[in-house]
């Protein structure tokens, strides 16, 4: 019997990993585009930052100003990949069994989880923004 059922579930459960492997390589090239956009930016903008901090601005200041530019990314990635999610939901909801295509709540995790990602992603290049120092920067150009 367990056979039997082993058997019968098979074709689900390897749609399932495929879906799961295909959503962390997802995650994953999504963490390294907002990471490789806002490290690019930092570097471009390295002028402007020394000019900020040797006017005054506080590091705290840079490293809100990077991540806001990190979460603004984010943010237009989450709604489009969104509105998307939504038209794909309706293409694999054959291949679900007993779970809604369109569950709110998983949105809604999913969507703060990638959030919380490319902030995290953001970071390391905010944090080495905050490292610049104001008379290298400007005398690099």
């Amino acid at each position: 019997m367990d056979r039997v059922l082993a058997d019968s579930t098979s074709d689900r459960r390897l749609n399932m990993v495929l879906f799961a492997l295909l959503g962390g390589l997802a995650v994953a090239l999504a963490t390294v585009g907002v990471y490789g956009v806002v490290a690019y930016s930092v570097s471009q903008r390295t002028h402007e930052i020394g000019v900020r901090m040797a006017i005054g601005a506080k590091p705290a200041d840079v490293l809100r100003m990077v991540l806001n530019e990190g979460g603004k990314l984010a943010l237009i990635g989450v709604a489009l990949g969104s509105v998307i999610a939504l038209a794909g939901a309706r293409l694999i909801r054959g291949l679900l069994f007993n779970v809604s295509a369109a569950d709110p709540i998983t949105f809604i995790v999913v969507a703060s989880g990638l959030l919380t990602v490319a902030l995290l992603a953001s970071y390391i290049p905010a944090r080495r923004a905050t490292r610049v120092d104001p008379m290298v920067a400007l005398r690099g150009e």
